[in-house]
């Protein structure tokens, strides 16, 4: 058998173990899967057991699992209910932060290049993974959970379009305008998905939704590569296409198929998270430079560098900036969930190290934080918080009412 279907047999095996063990240790301790898809990925990686070994197939896929997890990122954002002072807030904390990680970063990372990808990657906010402890925990719809999804969002949209103005290769000026032209074209697609769809489309939903058509989910894979092909074109990174198709994916199917949208979103995660993203993230693990991490020195001093500066650069901010109704655990709360970051730190050093702009030492101190951050932040925030009472939204103001 050829390395790649080798590697492909076990990428997979590695996907359905790892829900298991993720299902098994939660019963005492909740575990996000992510991790567990990591840590089996480095456990048959080169620098352990040396069973899988990546190619241009196996990365092909993993890319299209990246693109898959930002485009169900921005599905998962909804912008129209996060508003007012909370959202103005929330994006001043994040440009504070960008300003400390650039800076940071620059110092750190010894040069321009490597500093930019360490500093918007210090600015990241795991919002996926975040907001099941809080749905599991009773708060996501209380205004903790508002507070918390509106610096959340900005934490993911937030280092995406850092990534096409300043890791782009060109300009300032040039790259403002060729987002500037994205946003625009972004904003037809928004203005488009808004309008009301013909009565036949919504009726050719329903009628092949559980058929071999399915020209609800081919429809939106379409959307996908339209707004991937629209990116590329630009010369910006293709996971700002992903998020924006994400985003004006939700405006279509609510307007068009709202009965329907949570079947056709169950059928895109299924292709996602069922098979594209696990390879993406146990990649990430077979690719971890473990070797480099273990033989001490600099690259393992940095990682509980990088976790503490999750902390400060990301963390600090939001505790400063937190809405004034929140009280001390809530504040603290707050910065624990707000610091926690992973899938934009893998995918953002991913590319860093793709474009040599970043060694795999410093890529891999970087993950291995946001893996601790992964792991421990959501689990002190639950234990500081377990006395708070859920408050509803509407106490505060009604512009940010869910």
């Amino acid at each position: 058998m050829s390395q790649s279907g080798t590697t492909l047999i076990l990428i997979m095996a590695i996907a359905v173990l790892a829900p298991l063990l993720a299902y098994g240790v939660g019963r005492k301790l909740p575990v996000p899967l992510v991790i567990f898809e990591i840590l089996l990925g480095i456990l048959v990686g080169p620098d352990v057991l040396d069973w899988a070994h990546t190619d241009a197939l196996i990365d092909g896929l993993s890319q299209l699992g990246l693109t898959m997890l930002i485009f169900l990122a921005g599905y998962e954002i909804e912008f129209g209910k996060v508003r007012g002072d909370t959202l103005r807030r929330s994006v001043w904390a994040w440009l504070i932060a960008l300003a400390l990680g650039l800076a940071t970063g620059v110092l750190l990372g010894g040069g321009y290049t490597n500093g930019v990808f360490i500093g918007v990657a210090l600015t990241s906010t795991a919002l996926g993974t975040v907001l099941p402890v809080l749905r599991d925990a009773g708060d996501l719809h209380g205004r903790f959970g508002s507070v918390v999804m509106a610096f959340g969002a900005v934490g993911e949209f937030g280092p995406i379009i850092a990534m096409a103005l300043l890791l782009s290769g060109r300009g300032a000026g040039e790259s403002t305008v060729l987002l500037a032209v994205f946003a625009a074209l972004t904003a037809g697609a928004v203005h488009w998905a808004l309008r009301p769809r013909p009565p036949w489309f919504s009726r050719v939903i329903a009628k092949t939704l559980h058929t071999s058509g399915q020209f609800a989910v081919r429809f939106v894979f379409l959307l996908l590569a339209v707004m991937l092909g629209a990116s590329q074109a630009l010369g910006l990174d293709i996971l700002l296409g992903a998020f924006a198709a994400g985003l004006i994916t939700r405006l279509v199917l609510t307007g068009a198929a709202p009965e329907s949208g949570p079947e056709i979103l169950e059928k895109i995660e299924g292709v996602g998270f069922g098979f594209l993203v696990p390879v993406f993230f146990v990649v990430t693990g077979i690719e971890f430079d473990l070797a480099s991490l273990l033989d001490g020195g600099r690259t393992l001093l940095l990682l509980p560098v990088f976790l503490l500066l999750f902390l400060v650069v990301r963390g600090g901010p939001i505790w400063f900036l937190a809405p004034r109704d929140l009280d001390r655990k809530d504040r603290g709360g707050l910065v624990l969930y707000g610091s926690t970051a992973l899938p934009l730190v893998v995918a953002i050093t991913t590319i860093g190290v793709d474009d040599k702009a970043m060694t795999a030492g410093e890529a891999a101190a970087l993950v291995g934080a946001g893996m601790v951050s992964v792991l421990a932040f959501p689990l002190i925030a639950l234990k500081s918080r377990s006395g708070a009472k859920a408050r509803p939204v509407e106490g505060i103001s009604g512009s940010e009412s869910w």
